[in-house]
């Protein structure tokens, strides 16, 4: 069941406030206050990592929060919340949403999406899911499964889909998710401008998630230094 809170995300922007170990903003205050920052500009929702993120970010705003933990595993390419146990540490800080790699690889130990899924719905059955997904073969399979919110986040993350472009072609990828799909989409993956942001929207996107262009000054300075070499 969608909530008041959840619902109140759509046409609007959901910024991803993420640092990993390696990153220089790699701190639960920070994302905090990042998330706050966030709130002041307009955000609607914000998309997180670890509980310990996630709690610090509900100390500071109240929006719905779309969780995830990233993690690698040796027998899988899986890492956004790929077993039991990542889903369990997030259901400690209770984000309203939880997202998961929904792509055809295989989990860790081998598991299927199927099987997985099903095993989180039994468990956790008044939780909202996420999946994230690579193709638009995967995102209807995910769709038929009975996620909640189909997301385009791997596109081009994945061997399945290398080369791949959410916004090549007027976002094709991301139309055909949309038409083919009974649950809401949520546009997220290399939206890097506003025009982008608010193109996907138009095009009947739920919402849409903005991370690195906003949340990693280390990519965003990049961008400039590039420009003047």
């Amino acid at each position: 069941m969608i909530n008041q809170k959840v619902d109140s995300l759509k046409g609007k922007l959901i910024v991803s406030c993420q640092a990993l170990p390696h990153e220089p903003l790699h701190s639960s205050f920070i994302m905090g206050r990042m998330a706050l920052a966030a709130k002041e500009g307009g955000a609607m929702g914000i998309r997180a990592n670890t509980k310990e993120d996630i709690r610090e970010i509900q100390s500071q705003v109240d929006l719905p929060i779309i969780g995830i933990v990233k993690r690698d595993y040796a027998d899988s390419s899986i890492y956004i919340t790929p077993t039991i146990q990542e889903i369990e540490e997030l259901m400690e800080a209770g984000p309203e949403i939880i997202a998961l790699d929904a792509t055809e690889n295989l989990r860790p130990g081998g598991m299927t999406l199927d099987t997985f899924f099903g095993q989180i719905k039994e468990r956790y059955p008044h939780q909202l899911w996420m999946a994230d997904c690579s193709t638009v073969e995967e995102a209807l399979h995910a769709d038929e499964l009975g996620f909640d919110f189909i997301g385009t986040t791997l596109v081009g993350y994945t061997e399945q889909s290398k080369g791949d472009k959410i916004e090549e072609n007027d976002f094709e990828i991301l139309r055909k998710i949309i038409s083919g799909a009974k649950h809401r989409v949520i546009a997220e993956g290399n939206i890097n401008t506003p025009d982008k942001a608010k193109r996907v929207i138009e095009l009947g996107a739920f919402s849409v998630v903005v991370g690195s262009i906003i949340t990693r000054p280390q990519l965003i300075t990049k961008s400039f230094a590039d420009a003047l070499k």
